[in-house]
């Protein structure tokens, strides 16, 4: 009985480590491949739509950008 209770226990910190590690990989690889957008970015973006950015703009571009991602 004691032999299924501590297996069953092994087995599940095993599972909840090896998800962890799997997911973290996961998320480095997207954020690589998918970086989060920076003023840089942003200023490029605007220039290729045929807008002249200022910095005032593109900081309240980054601002709203950044409410919207804590909502």
């Amino acid at each position: 009985m004691w032999y299924y209770i501590l297996v069953g226990t092994l087995a599940l910190l095993a599972g909840v480590a090896l998800g962890f590690f799997i997911a973290r990989k996961y998320m480095m690889s997207y954020l690589k491949k998918n970086p989060p957008i920076n003023e840089q970015m942003l200023k490029m973006m605007m220039m290729q739509m045929g807008q002249k950015p200022s910095q005032k703009k593109i900081n309240q571009m980054m601002n709203a950008m950044n409410k919207q991602q804590t909502k």
